[in-house]
């Protein structure tokens, strides 16, 4: 369908209430938001169903679900350096690739339209994937400086000229030093000056751990934020995942240099770093979006858990019920997580928006009585709620069936890229 109208359905308005009416599209936009009856042959009912823009995972490695359940219950340093590392040197492209595919499907299925992944060599495979399922993307190569740093962020340059604005303008590209613990000061400052010349922008992990601001402070005198100011990284605008240990100096450099932030409530729980002070950053006007991290740390890519957990841990951090209520904690899945991502046109229902829609059906029993759609999805639901998912104007899963992508496929080819990187038995039959 290149134009349709979703008759007769609730829908999340831009200032967090919930209208009903009609929403009408017409190629990759929403052309109109009626009421009254619509009758023709390209019609969605709507009836029973909640519309929101699609979800966006502000900060992911999509590959990483071939890691998934391979290793849990640890400290991140040991995590990463002792289990996670060591296998993701051995990825090959046709890993890349199916982990990619299956992080896709999974994220489909769970109502995301729109992802930021950060990982390591061969990202143009999930360029590949974005183009082939229809979601978007806004990719980086992950860039630890360590072993050719300057080789890999000639990947991440090539990346950008290669695939920045491709698939219909669904694929973006930024810049991904790692963290400050992996790119010194005087790498960042290489990266900022290749990226500025681009016109790029910078994905990067900042204090997602205690020991992270320790060893800084070691190494440098400073914290994080403060260290990476100096070289400029900030001035090429900036995503900066997790945020869980921010002094108020820090907060105001985030403010100041309008620094989105991507919260990744589930892995910082997980990992237990911590609970990032999402409140504080809101009240003082920074973007704070959501994501899940890799799937190896959370250890899936459910954002409309993501949404849950942060309405949640916001109220248990601050002792307060009335901490980020689930329409603000919608809008930071929805609204802000497009504006994070630079996505001009997504993430809000209103005429000339890009038609990233995702209907929840309301029939299950966790949506009774369905006095508040906003709250039900946010406090209640589950993402298999999702079922029909629109990117762009097209269909990418209608009734739960996903229409671009071959589900049973994609878990075969990805069980035998896991069983082969990780030489434990991957599929369920084994």
């Amino acid at each position: 369908m290149n134009s349709f109208v979703i008759r007769g359905v609730k829908f999340f308005q831009p200032d967090g209430s919930v209208g009903t009416g009609n929403i009408c599209v017409d190629g990759d936009k929403i052309s109109a938001i009626t009421r009254g009856n619509v009758e023709g042959t390209n019609v969605i009912d709507g009836r029973g169903m909640f519309a929101t823009p699609g979800l966006v995972n502000a900060h992911t490695h999509a590959s990483m679900t071939l890691l998934r359940s391979f290793s849990d219950d640890k400290s991140l340093m040991d995590w990463l350096q002792k289990d996670i590392w060591p296998i993701e040197d051995k990825m090959t492209r046709r890993d890349i690739y199916w982990g990619a595919m299956l992080a896709a499907a999974e994220m489909i299925r769970g109502g995301t339209t729109a992802f930021a992944d950060m990982y390591g060599p061969c990202m143009d495979e999930v360029a590949k994937v974005v183009d082939e399922s229809g979601l978007r993307g806004s990719l980086c190569r992950g860039i630890i400086a360590f072993a050719d740093g300057d080789g890999k962020l000639a990947d991440n340059a090539e990346l950008y000229k290669n695939f920045h604005g491709a698939a219909d303008g669904r694929i973006t590209v930024m810049f991904g030093p790692h963290a400050i613990y992996t790119c010194p000061p005087d790498f960042l400052r290489k990266v900022a000056d290749t990226a500025s010349k681009l016109g790029a922008e910078i994905h990067i992990h900042m204090n997602e751990t205690i020991t992270e601001i320790e060893d800084c402070l070691k190494a440098h005198g400073k914290r994080p934020f403060e260290v990476v100011e100096e070289t400029g990284l900030f001035d090429c605008g900036t995503l900066a995942a997790h945020c869980v240990h921010l002094s108020d100096a820090e907060i105001e450099i985030i403010r100041r240099k309008k620094i989105r932030v991507a919260h990744n409530p589930g892995s910082n729980m997980k990992l237990a770093s911590g609970i990032a002070p999402v409140t504080k950053l809101l009240t003082v006007g920074v973007t704070v979006a959501l994501g899940t991290d890799g799937a190896s740390s959370n250890n899936n890519l459910d954002m409309p858990e993501e949404v849950r957990l942060a309405a949640l841990l916001a109220k248990v951090a601050t002792l307060n019920p009335l901490a980020v209520p689930a329409a603000q904690a919608l809008q930071m899945a929805t609204d802000f997580g497009a504006r994070a991502l630079n996505l001009n046109g997504v993430g809000r229902l209103e005429v000339g928006a890009k038609a990233d829609i995702v209907l929840w059906n309301m029939r299950g029993v966790d949506w009774q009585p369905t006095f508040n759609p906003v709250s039900l999805l946010v406090y209640s639901a589950s993402s298999a709620a999702a079922d029909t998912v629109i990117v762009n104007g097209k269909i990418l899963m209608r009734n739960r069936q996903l229409l671009t992508l071959d589900e049973e496929k994609i878990i075969a080819e990805f069980n035998a890229c896991a069983a082969r990187l990780t030489g434990k038995s991957a599929a369920v039959s084994d």
